[in-house]
């Protein structure tokens, strides 16, 4: 998820602040906004003593005010530079508070991510809505870190948390930290790049001090930083941020999680929650607003507004705004008003207004391919119809294979690639988005399956699985199925972020500690969490890609056996891909008919 997080730093998260225009605050008019008051630095006790800080922007005109809090660990002086919500907040009629999360720039105490959010944001929403300035009524937003921040406050259930519209965020740390059961790698980099300079200069630690400083200081030493192992040894963030190694210290399935764990928590969330994201978002993203959604309609059931909505665009993390995503275009339909989308939110469910958004579909998305929104009743789709594709090959050395309909059988009953940690299969594109890989077919470790060219347009959203059956002369291997849109011209478009097209085999079962596999053993994995919408035009192709890595956006499996986290000697294995008929790999796609 490289440079991703990092949108963090420009990353929305209001929370609704009540305060008061007295006492010592500093008071200043903003020069670019008369009808804007601004309190700078007010300090907000938590409930252990530890004093946060935020800028609170107020209405001109006196009076108490619905309130939106947003917290972030990028520095609340930046954010009003980089999203132009909170200039319309004042003028709609909204107290703000811009709050440093716990122990980032003036804020004190100690950064822990993520630990300590539950707490802080139910004791920032609170103490707002008993300011003099605040109405009592109070609402959140924010994209990534100040998105995730939200989740954790309302699971807490603070009393006057009316509203919230968390963006691009998750639903559990199995697909947010983990996914799949590997370490998601990019946390490296949003601690490099976003979290370690500010932590350097509190503790007056060497490094890189300034986001500038850690740009410059990345672009020399990611390969080392990011090939390292093992991981647990890395030496350069044991100051910085010691709570990168807590994480790695705990598997994805340890109890220890539990605090960041929202799926068995709904039921504890009474406001009204706007869900969003984006198909390239990164991959806890999409999950996250479909799984999130999901729970608070089960926990609302019955109820004749459950007040929840979900929204899914074509975008990468942070670029709603955008009709591009990496190098596929989507046209001018893409981009939405994401002020608007959070304004008219908090507009019904915290002043009353009737705008009729209650009354709107619950789920709206953007189907790519055909580049065109769509309203729906539900998700999944209740009509899509569960097709399934089965893996074929005209040979055991076949590294090219089709994808067949029902009924068809592969010519041979086993195909398979060599996995070498030492050097694996690495996507050779920095940023996420949509992206020509075609060339990964030309991998000696790669599979690809294709499809024979769709003879109309076909269109496949929601859930996607693949059901493999594998085995491996190795104790331990990752399995990478990628889903790829093939155009008449080759150009092979990836239809998600890399996470949720990973599974690890020793992961299978979601247990504490790893299941090894036995070498030559067949196994059925399945991976049951990837999601998309998406028309594959006419004349194009659907294509399946496997290998063993996606270097670097999770950890690498050694195939030893023990875990990249505590060791670094690797073990190049043989993975078999079994297509008879007892053994049919395949996957099971969607399909949307007209």
């Amino acid at each position: 998820m490289r440079n991703h997080r990092v949108i963090g730093l420009v990353g929305l998260g209001l929370v609704i602040l009540c305060g008061t225009r007295l006492f010592g605050f500093a008071k200043e008019k903003d020069q670019a906004a008369e009808s804007r008051v601004v309190l700078k630095n007010v300090a907000v006790p938590m409930r252990d003593g530890v004093v946060l800080r935020a800028n609170v922007w107020l209405p001109g005109a006196e009076g108490r005010f619905p309130t939106l809090v947003y917290r972030t660990p990028y520095g609340k002086e930046d954010a009003p530079k980089e999203w132009s919500t909170f200039e319309k907040l004042p003028v709609r009629g909204y107290a703000v508070v811009i709050q440093d999360v716990r122990g980032r720039y003036a804020s004190d105490g100690e950064f822990l991510p993520y630990q300590n959010e539950g707490n802080d944001g139910y004791d920032t929403i609170e103490w707002a809505a008993r300011q003099t300035w605040s109405d009592g009524n109070v609402g959140t937003f924010g994209l990534s870190y100040p998105g995730a921040v939200q989740w954790l406050a309302a699971i807490e259930n603070p009393p006057h948390l009316k509203a919230m519209v968390p963006a691009m965020t998750f639903s559990t740390p199995r697909n947010f930290f983990y996914s799949g059961g590997l370490f998601d790698g990019s946390w490296l980099e949003w601690i490099w790049m976003s979290i370690a300079p500010d932590a350097r200069t509190r503790k007056n630690l060497p490094g890189p001090q300034t986001h500038k400083e850690a740009r410059a200081a990345w672009k020399l030493e990611h390969d080392r930083l990011e090939g390292f192992l093992p991981l647990q040894e890395l030496p350069d963030l044991k100051q910085a941020a010691p709570f990168y190694y807590q994480w790695l210290a705990h598997s994805p399935a340890d109890p220890w999680w539990d605090w960041a764990e929202l799926r068995n928590k709904y039921d504890r969330v009474h406001c009204a929650v706007l869900n969003f994201s984006g198909w390239y978002d990164e991959a806890y993203g999409p999950d996250g607003a479909t799984t999130n959604f999901n729970g608070l309609l089960a926990a609302r059931k019955g109820v004749n507004d459950p007040a929840t909505r979900t929204m899914i665009g074509p975008w990468t993390h942070g670029a709603q705004d955008t009709q591009k995503s990496g190098e596929r275009e989507f046209g001018p339909a893409a981009p939405v008003d994401y002020d608007e989308l959070i304004l008219r939110w908090m507009d019904h469910y915290l002043r009353g207004i009737e705008n009729g958004i209650e009354k709107e579909a619950p789920v709206r998305i953007f189907v790519m391919g055909s580049n065109s929104w769509r309203d729906e009743k539900s998700w999944p789709l209740q009509r899509a119809r569960a097709t399934p594709f089965h893996l074929a090959a005209d040979s055991p050395d076949s590294r090219i294979g089709k994808l067949l309909g029902a009924g068809e059988k592969s010519a041979a009953t086993t195909t398979g690639l060599t996995s070498d940690p030492a050097h694996p299969v690495a996507d050779t594109y920095d940023a996420y988005g949509a992206h020509d890989y075609r060339a990964l077919a030309d991998r000696k470790d790669v599979l690809v399956f294709d499809s024979e060219p769709m003879a109309k347009d076909t269109e496949v959203t929601g859930p996607i699985a693949a059901e493999m059956y594998v085995s491996a002369d190795v104790k331990d291997f990752d399995l990478w199925v990628r889903l790829l849109d093939v155009a008449p011209d080759g150009t092979a478009f990836n239809l998600m972020s890399p996470g949720l097209d990973v599974l690890r085999a020793s992961w299978r079962d979601e247990t504490t500690k790893p299941e090894l596999l036995e070498p030559g053993k067949i196994y059925k994995l399945t991976l049951g969490r990837m999601l998309t919408s998406n028309t594959f035009l006419k004349g194009h192709r659907i294509r399946v890609q496997i290998s063993g890595a996606f270097y670097p956006h999770f950890s690498r499996n050694l195939q030893t056996g023990k875990s990249e986290i505590v060791s670094k000697e690797s073990q190049i294995g043989r993975i078999t891909v079994h297509l008879d008929a007892e053994h049919a790999s395949r996957v099971v796609l969607p399909i949307v008919e007209k």
